[in-house]
């Protein structure tokens, strides 16, 4: 019984595996997931959620099968890629079982996102949660896995300081340009690129008095909703360049490999600004602005090392933390998977209860009032199949001693 239960599948492309351009191919939006998932329904791959952010595009499922899983869902993420299967999956990974959970547990607990700690993933993984039920397809076993997913993301945060470290990040760019400024009010503030951690330090200074706010990206349909949750506007990213010199306030996150901020720009821009002063964070893993413009007078450029010194005691503490977060996620991901288990041995043990008084019903029927005769009858009945089968297996070596093995178990024999 317990060989046909669900298993989670996680398949997917995050940071590690696949190119920025490759995950903004692959990059399904909230418009698209619900035509997605009724894709992979109609396929054969019932339960099934996608989580797509700037870090990862992943669809998280639960299927008898996983191997067959895994093929469809490299299918459907090479045909919205525009890319033969064959060609994708080099960049693909599949967990399943006990590294699924793990892998699951820890992305909504925000352990393995580029900035550990940031608390937008679990959001994240909660608006996916909620696309996948209107779409019909999260069901009973991919459900009771995501509310765990969130219990233990609620765990990490209450029972460690992960959450700190970003947040102190914020708070710190929030002083630093008020440092640079003075008062926010009156500022004009870009973010480039959709990362989280440019879209929480964003959040923060909206929050400290900043009133207006722009997102550029290289994927328009990115910037305009992260734009939509900040109540800005939205920058062309082609015209990054000629609009840099209208902004005080420059947050980049987009982790491309390749800078999008250069010194010649922020030169350019501060000329044109009337050398007025530029805070310009970066957020991006790897970062998104050329290191030469600290050189240029005007430009206060800090990256996320320069606000940790600014906003936290030592690494110490964050490594501590992520330690503590990462035993809390194992042992719920081996209680979880304990109680899943135990959840599919049920319908085989219901089915032995069920011969059982089977069983007795008829030798009652069979014994009369023979109390003695009845009881011989029962155990020579309940016994008579296991006791061939295992006559049977006693030539086969080890399939023997691991079927005595469980016997002696099941029936505490040794004992």
């Amino acid at each position: 019984m317990s060989g046909s239960s669900h298993r989670l599948v996680v398949i997917g492309a995050n940071h590690r595996s696949a190119s920025l351009s490759l995950r903004d191919a692959l990059f399904v939006d909230d418009a698209g997931a619900t035509t997605f998932l009724e894709g992979l329904k109609r396929a054969g791959l019932a339960e099934a959620m996608v989580l797509a952010t700037c870090d990862r595009v992943e669809i998280w499922a639960e299927d008898r099968d996983p191997v067959h899983a895994a093929k469809l869902v490299g299918e459907a993420l090479a045909a919205k890629a525009g890319l033969e299967p064959s060609v994708l999956a080099p960049h693909l990974y599949t967990l399943s079982g006990g590294e699924a959970v793990r892998h699951g547990f820890s992305v909504t607990a925000s352990l393995d996102s580029l900035v550990i700690g940031e608390p937008h993933v679990t959001g994240q993984v909660k608006a996916a949660h909620r696309l996948a039920r209107d779409a019909g397809c999260c069901g009973g076993e991919l459900d009771h896995f995501l509310q765990a997913a969130f219990a233990v993301a609620k765990r990490v945060r209450s029972e460690t300081s992960i959450g700190e470290g970003p947040v102190s990040i914020a708070a710190a760019a929030v002083q630093t340009a008020r440092d640079v400024h003075g008062d926010l009010g009156g500022l004009r503030a870009l973010l480039v690129g959709t990362g989280e951690m440019g879209e929480l330090v964003a959040e923060s200074l909206l929050a400290a008095g900043l009133k207006d706010i722009s997102v550029t990206a290289p994927r328009a349909a990115r910037a305009e909703a992260v734009a939509k949750s900040l109540e800005g506007h939205v920058l062309a990213f082609e015209d990054l360049r000629d609009g840099l010199a209208s902004f005080d306030v420059v947050l980049t996150c987009v982790g491309a490999r390749t800078v999008s901020v250069t010194s010649e720009m922020v030169t350019n821009a501060l000329r044109k600004r009337r050398r007025k002063p530029v805070f310009l964070v970066d957020a991006g893993i790897p970062g998104d602005i050329e290191p030469a413009v600290n050189r240029v007078d005007g430009a206060f450029l800090y990256d996320l090392a320069d606000l940790e010194k600014v906003a936290l005691e030592g690494r110490a503490t964050r490594e501590a933390a992520a330690r503590a977060a990462r035993d809390i996620v194992e042992a719920e991901a081996q209680g979880f998977l304990r109680g899943r288990a135990a959840r599919a041995a049920v319908p085989a043990i219901v089915a032995l209860r069920a011969r059982f008084d089977e069983t007795r019903e008829l030798v009652l029927a069979e014994a009369g009032h023979d109390a003695a005769e009845a009881t011989r009858l029962l155990i020579n009945r309940l016994l008579h199949a296991p006791s061939e089968a295992m006559k049977d297996k006693a030539s086969e070596g080890a399939e023997w001693r691991a079927m005595e093995k469980t016997l002696r178990i099941l029936f505490r024999l040794d004992e």
